[in-house]
């Protein structure tokens, strides 16, 4: 496995590591470290094999398809990866080190999958520094979907999160059905079933209405809509607290947004959390949400959040992004809203408020769902038997 970032922690990578581990590979990891972290350890089977980095190398990822010289130095790390760990296919975690995976890989002719974890060049187009000097001018996301296309059509194999992702993929690159398939994110059992609970996490919060959300806080991830939500229903929902787990380099805004609406006794920024303490934040709260804004990249993706809601039964309420939409829809596993806007958020938070067994009805719909048909022990499937079928060839 190739992965241009520190490990741990990346769910994605470790899950689909493990998997393939416990059906009988041996699993090696490239990953990158900045000094602090040792060069070669073993992590629940995960051979971990890191390569030193730096600041500059970071930054030249971005430019990784403007010029040559971030594919060139990462090559030279792949290119010892694979000599001495004897490397017999290549597992290539989305497309920023694809370019020089495929490089490398001339010299060497070995099977190789590409996992797709996002629509990576519709995600870079939200990202602040691609809307100014110098970023707009040095970074094309064009240039970066034309390569993306360029890797689906040079993998032996493509691995992606979602139906949705598929059928865009499909839509503009010529594929047979059987190179792409489906690896969604989701949960392992452990996660609901092997947890700690932190009592303080649920006695905080045991007299208030907790509106949760998990994970990263950017603002295309759709938070100002339930911030501003919350004046509509503070005076229904007297113990109305919303508490969001997570951090990005933008909280800044949302923060002032508060402070703007007068609400900061209402909403809780607990900053980011040890993944441990997930389960305790989810079992405190009443619904838990995914106000996604609508993109290219939020109408094929599933947030992992809504699956380990599920995973505790609790009802989500979700924005009409495509393919988070289409599936609580199909499950019955809660509400969905009109993405940016608060008035329809506060609508549907109020049928779920006013109506405690429609959010347990919805609630044990999520947790059946995750438990035969969605937990990562039964979706990994896909993944296995792709390795299943280069092991005959």
């Amino acid at each position: 496995m190739i992965l241009d970032k520190t490990f741990p922690p990346d769910p994605r990578v470790e899950n689909e590591a493990k998997a393939l581990i416990k059906d009988g590979h041996e699993v090696f990891l490239f990953c990158l470290h900045y000094g602090d972290k040792k060069e070669s350890e073993k992590i629940e089977g995960i051979q971990i094999r890191r390569f030193k980095s730096t600041n500059l190398e970071y930054k030249l990822s971005a430019l990784a398809y403007t010029f040559p010289f971030y594919s060139f130095l990462m090559g030279q790390k792949i290119r010892k990866f694979i000599l001495h760990n004897k490397i017999e296919s290549l597992h290539i975690h989305d497309i920023r080190i694809a370019g020089a995976v495929f490089q490398v890989n001339k010299d060497f002719n070995l099977k190789t999958v590409l996992d797709l974890h996002d629509n990576f060049p519709e995600v870079m187009k939200e990202y602040p520094h691609l809307q100014k000097f110098p970023g707009k001018q040095l970074i094309s996301p064009l240039k970066w979907k034309r390569k993306e296309e360029e890797f689906i059509a040079k993998a032996d194999s493509v691995i992606t999160v979602s139906n949705e992702f598929i059928e865009e993929v499909k839509s503009r690159v010529s594929l047979d059905d059987n190179k792409i398939q489906l690896v969604p994110n989701t949960v392992s059992k452990s996660f609901y079933e092997d947890y700690k609970l932190d009592q303080e996490i649920i006695d905080r919060y045991e007299e208030k209405f907790v509106l949760l959300y998990l994970g990263d806080t950017g603002i295309r991830r759709g938070l100002l809509t339930v911030i501003e939500a919350i004046p509509l229903l503070k005076e229904q929902i007297k113990q109305l607290k919303f508490v969001i787990v997570g951090s990005n380099s933008m909280d800044g805004l949302l923060m002032k947004r508060v402070k703007e609406l007068g609400i900061e006794e209402d909403v809780d920024f607990e900053g980011w959390q040890n993944i441990n303490k997930f389960p305790s934040y989810i079992l405190a709260s009443n619904i838990c949400v995914s106000p996604l804004n609508r993109s290219i990249q939020h109408d094929v993706a599933y947030a992992n959040k809504i699956f380990q809601y599920m995973s505790f039964s609790k009802p989500v309420l979700v924005s009409d992004a495509i393919a988070q939409k289409r599936l609580v829809e199909k499950i019955k596993g809660g509400k969905v809203h009109k993405e940016k806007d608060p008035t329809d958020f506060a609508a549907k938070v109020m049928e779920l408020y006013q109506d405690l067994s429609l959010r347990e009805e919805l609630g044990a719909n999520g947790k059946r769902f995750i438990e035969e048909e969605f937990c990562w022990e039964k979706v990994s499937a896909n993944l296995c038997n792709l390795y299943k079928a280069f092991e005959k060839n």
